[in-house]
């Protein structure tokens, strides 16, 4: 045991009793023979290291004599104090202390007391100790039992998940002297090694099992000699349930718990077990002598950082005027679910405050909101401004981070986050967003909610006190911009009792800044407000599909940055995806989930990334499903139903997906299985079949042939990839070019987040594969298998950091290929980088296979100065978000089984059909560039832009149409999907898939058919009014056509003429037929 003391009071004061005492015992010791001293002494006072100033120098006995004496003085004091300390220590301490706690740690506690106060120090000390497992258990002792004393103690704790030598606080026992002299707190850190087995628990817990038996039995009376009623029977206190959870638990927390505590604790436990909720229970005490006001709070906290449960719970305690007198913390194992975190706190008014039952309503809703309050919302309703209360909070520093990315692009450093946060809650503003979030409050409530005409009226009385009472104009900027937050936000989750996060469903004007050039408009946005993390989910369409990516920078720095330009990367991902979404049924959408891990240990960084998925999915059901629930505690201003999938991005794990699509399912979402795509076994995995790769390489191939003139099955030609062999864009596009054109295909450079490998001879594809084949990144390359001329840089470096960053740029290749990095790497600023001193390009074309990696402009100026091929992303990887919606399809026919059972034959049927719609753009775009020039980017825009508008046209003439008129119009969607899920399952299409589905499937068949085969001015001339019936007789068109087609078959006339007719039939028939040229 380490003892550490520590006092108030300076050194000098500490120091003097000592020095006193030692003084005293010289005086006393020098008239044994003070003349034998002097006759035997003949070294000076400071003449070596063994002097002593109170005894003699060399002579043996006096000095033994010297030290026994001090010894049997400073005994006899240390006895008198520990006669004085063990009798009030034992009078004093409350008696679950003594329970509760080994007799080990007493004696520690007893002599550690004893000690401070024989040196007549304050009673101020922490003790350290090392147990044999490895745990350690910090002691701290300090005197008085005032309010706010034990969150002191917690915030001085060491210990916390940013630190690498993290260990979880497992255990907490708190305890006040009843004279209040003291307050003594046990805080045991890591986890109880030994793994409790049956016979184990039914040992240690066999009081338990007792009490339970009797409970069950009925042989208890219904409450106990304290007057306590006992635990209503409950099948979760049966022997089996009960054995099951003790397992789950420490030995230590069943040893000492009082099995009434334990029952009362184990049915929080089971409300909240596999998932992250919070449970609340409040009682009298039952045990005041002296009808004092003592309540015991218990609280079950799933999936939580113990050291942040306590101090939230105290904190919030402690804002409510509740002192806590006594507490124990402990977990218990829940599985895949981490812990569950079991708080008991023995808490009693203060300062006025009422133990009433509203208090404690507001009180245990505060305590399930505080796991997931944002750091700002704390610090705003702990320390700041405690009056506005905890949703008043919420909503401040939700509507202020809303605020952020509009208002910056106005004045970057005026409207910082931190800025726009500091200025509205100042002391002299503060009241006008406490009255902003009030009006928030009152538009959602859903027992009397606020009218459009009321909300108007509100709003206008409001911007009237601020334009008379904010002089400060950026201020009064703000204030106006959250009340039009407020204006255009048409639901929200603020009075969900259980909700996670707070969310809001936005009108996408909103997110318009004054002076911004014209984009256009999404049809939904959704904001998520939680516990380190902002959220934005943007989608294009009211049905729609799109990646969720986790956002981890690793510095403050660039946390801001970052936060500057969330919602404009969540637009333009959803953008891009809404362009590639054009081959099937849903629009595109992307969610951007920034999260605060900045400094956490890797460890810590998991945990919080984990629960901001869970978090943030959890916010978007609250604000989609249509439950019993959500009707009784949301109010809609919507209007229609929202459909909506997800599919995992960058950061997102598997352990994520199967979480994702069970919440869906407890929470009634119509198709879980399809909420969220790549399924571990019911999904087709994009890295394992590399079918984002399948469709680039298409891209490349039918590019390399029309633009270079490049035969890449006969001709050699070189290429530069960005994106490691262990990513899936990148590593499969290897393994791509290396079935397609073998040593044809050299790879003369690649680059990834390790480093980078080049060779202008192309790297050995043995040792590329190898790394793909192990999932290695470049720097894992072996240098003996370069050439002469290769090189291996790797980011440990300077000089390696600065190749990789720039092979992109430097390197001389016919192609390269984005397959990994973060988008706007080329951009405005930098383009002229990717060319040469003469102005040539580095690479002629460009293919991309990553997403946004040269911006708009980029592109636009690399084609214009130096004649750069692009093909844009929206085309290139479409193949991913064609392969994720066939997941949705077979997630809403099929069931898992059936679809694992046939899987190798749909992902065949899958890739087939990839390689078709890649083929059929590719080809649209080259022929179009080739008729009508124009940069390659704007012509796949244009490409999108055309199946989009007609399958918007569709959709909306299809609402119109009867059962039976779209009836005949399922074919399409049939065709549309692999051949052997069609054959099982499309008699179950009206059954399991939304209807509003069916109808985008059928508008989004139809319309890319059309463009592909007819090309985009064929539809860009018809008028918006009258497409959807063109398409329609288009469709006739096309089958009398291929009707004259097979007749033409039968017909005998030279072969070459007949094939020449079927072509001319193929390429125009169904147009010639229609009239329209």
């Amino acid at each position: 045991m380490i003892l550490r003391l520590c006092s108030l009071a300076g050194p000098s004061r500490r120091a003097a009793p000592r020095r006193l005492l030692l003084q005293q015992q010289a005086r006393a010791l020098s008239s044994i023979d003070e003349l034998h001293l002097r006759s035997h002494s003949t070294a000076q006072p400071d003449s070596g290291p063994e002097f002593r100033s109170w005894q003699a120098s060399h002579n043996i006995d006096i000095q033994r004599v010297t030290q026994t004496a001090m010894i049997h003085e400073l005994t006899q004091q240390q006895t008198r104090s520990i006669e004085k300390v063990v009798p009030w220590f034992l009078n004093t301490m409350p008696a679950p202390y003594f329970r509760q706690v080994p007799e080990s740690f007493r004696l520690d506690h007893i002599k550690a007391i004893s000690a401070i106060k024989d040196a007549n120090m304050d009673m101020h000390m922490n003790l350290k100790t090392h147990l044999p497992d490895g745990r350690q258990v910090l002691t701290f002792i300090r005197p008085g039992t005032m309010p706010g004393l034990l969150l002191q103690m917690i915030k001085e704790l060491p210990f916390n998940q940013r630190s690498p030598e993290y260990m979880p606080l497992s255990r907490v026992q708190i305890y006040s002297a009843e004279d209040d002299s003291m307050s003594l707190n046990l805080f045991v850190y890591g986890e109880e090694a030994k793994q409790l087995t049956e016979a184990d628990v039914t040992m240690t817990g066999s009081h338990i099992l007792e009490y339970a038996h009797q409970l069950m039995d009925g042989t208890l009376p219904p409450a106990d000699e304290y007057g306590r009623p006992n635990p209503t029977p409950n099948s979760i206190f049966s022997r089996d349930r009960l054995i099951h959870h003790m397992e789950r638990c420490s030995e230590s927390y069943i040893i000492r718990s009082d099995p009434r505590r334990f029952l009362s604790q184990f049915e929080l436990f089971e409300s909240v077990s596999g998932s992250d909720n919070i449970a609340v229970s409040i009682e009298d005490s039952y045990l005041d002598e002296n009808n004092e006001e003592h309540y015991w709070v218990d609280i079950a906290l799933a999936n939580t950082l113990p050291h942040f449960a306590l101090e939230q719970t105290t904190q919030l305690l402690y804002l409510h005027g509740f002192d806590v007198l006594r507490a124990h913390l402990d977990n218990a194992n829940d599985g895949d679910n981490g812990t569950v975190t079991l708080l008991r706190m023995l808490v009693t008014p203060t300062n006025g405050a009422i133990g009433d039952e509203p208090t404690f309503n507001l009180l245990k809703q505060e305590l399930k909101r505080s796991k997931w309050l944002t750091p700002a919302t704390m610090k705003l309703v702990y320390e700041k401004q405690p009056w506005l209360g905890v949703r008043r909070g919420e909503i401040i520093t939700a509507l202020c981070t809303i605020m952020h990315p509009i208002m910056s692009k106005q004045n970057a450093i005026a409207f910082s986050k931190g800025n726009i946060l500091e200025t509205v809650t100042k002391d002299r503003y503060v009241n006008h967003a406490a009255s902003i979030a009030d009006l928030f409050l009152e538009r959602f409530n859903p027992k009397n909610p606020l009218s459009d005409h009321e909300l108007e009226q509100r709003s206008k009385d409001l911007k009237a006190i601020i334009d008379s009472e904010v002089e400060d104009t950026p201020a009064q900027e703000l204030f106006l911009k959250m009340i039009d937050i407020v204006k255009h936000t048409l639901k929200t989750n603020i009075y969900m009792n259980n909700r996670y996060a707070l969310g809001l469903r936005l009108d996408p004007k909103i997110m318009a800044s004054e002076g911004e050039a014209p984009r256009d408009t999404p049809y939904g946005i959704i904001f998520a407000h939680g516990r380190r993390f902002e959220a934005y989910h943007v989608r294009f369409r009211d049905i729609a599909r799109g990646g969720m990516r986790l956002v981890t920078p690793a510095t403050p720095e660039q946390f801001a940055l970052e936060a500057a330009h969330q919602y404009d990367e969540a637009y333009g991902l959803a953008y891009a995806q809404q362009l590639k979404n054009k081959d099937i049924p849903e629009g595109g959408s992307k969610a951007v989930v920034l999260i605060d891990a900045v400094g956490m240990s890797t460890k810590g960084k998991d945990f919080v990334m984990r629960k901001s998925v869970k978090a943030f999915t959890d916010t978007i059901l609250d604000l989609v499903v249509d439950t019993d629930e959500t009707r009784k505690e949301i109010v809609d201003f919507v209007g229609k139903k929202e459909v909506l999938y997800l599919g995992p991005d960058e950061q997102v794990i598997p352990e994520d997906i199967d979480w994702v699509i069970k919440r869906a399912e407890q929470r009634g979402y119509d198709t879980p299985a399809a909420f969220m795509s790549s399924k571990p076994r019911a999904g087709i995995n994009h890295k394992e079949f590399g079918v984002t790769s399948e469709g680039v390489n298409v891209y490349l191939d039918v590019a390399l042939r029309n633009i270079l003139k490049i035969n890449p099955e006969q001709e050699s030609f070189t290429i530069k990839i960005t994106g490691g062999p262990d990513g899936d864009v990148a590593g499969n596009e290897l393994k791509i070019l290396h079935r397609e054109y073998g040593d044809n295909a050299k790879v003369v450079g690649i680059a990834d987040g390790t480093g980078c490998a080049e060779d202008p001879h192309g790297l050995n594809w043995e040792e590329l594969l190898r790394l793909v084949d192990n999932n290695l990144p470049i720097d894992h390359f072996d240098e003996s298998k370069l050439g002469e001329t290769g090189a291996v840089y790797k980011v440990d470096t300077e000089e390696g950091v600065k190749a990789r960053n720039s092979m992109h740029n430097r390197v001389q290749a016919d192609a390269f290929l984005p397959a990994g990095g973060r988008p706007n790497t080329i951009n405005v600023t930098n383009y002229k980088h990717f060319l040469n001193t003469d102005g040539t390009p580095s690479s002629p074309l460009i293919v991309e296979g990553a997403n946004l990696f040269v911006t708009d402009e980029a592109r636009q100026l690399l084609f214009d100065e130096a004649g750069v091929i692009i093909v844009k992303d929206s085309s290139a990887n479409k193949a991913g978000v064609i392969t994720s919606s066939y997941e949705i399809c077979a997630a809403m026919l099929l069931s898992e089984e059936e679809f694992f059972q046939n899987k190798p034959q749909i992902v065949g049927e899958v890739l087939k059909k990839l390689h078709e719609y890649a083929r059929m753009e590719a080809e649209l775009l080259f022929r179009e560039f080739e008729n009508y020039g124009g940069s390659l980017p704007q012509l796949s825009k244009v490409v999108s832009g055309a199946v989009n508008a007609a399958t918007d046209a569709l959709t909306v003439a299809l609402e119109t149409f009867s059962e039976e008129d779209k009836e005949k119009l399922l074919p399409l969607f049939r065709a549309h999907l692999p051949q052997t899920m069609a054959d099982m399952a499309f008699d179950r299409v009206h059954e399991r898939v939304p209807a509003q589905y069916i109808t985008n499937a059928i508008a989004s068949c139809l319309a890319s058919k059309l463009v592909y085969k007819e090309g985009t001015k064929f539809v860009e001339t018809l008028p918006k009014e009258k497409l959807a019936d063109v398409a329609l007789r288009y469709l006739e068109a096309e089958h009398q056509v291929a009707l004259l087609k097979d007749a033409l078959e039968d017909t005998e006339m030279p072969e070459k003429e007949k094939m020449s007719i079927l072509k001319l039939l193929d390429a125009g028939g169904a147009r010639t037929a229609l009239g329209v040229f």
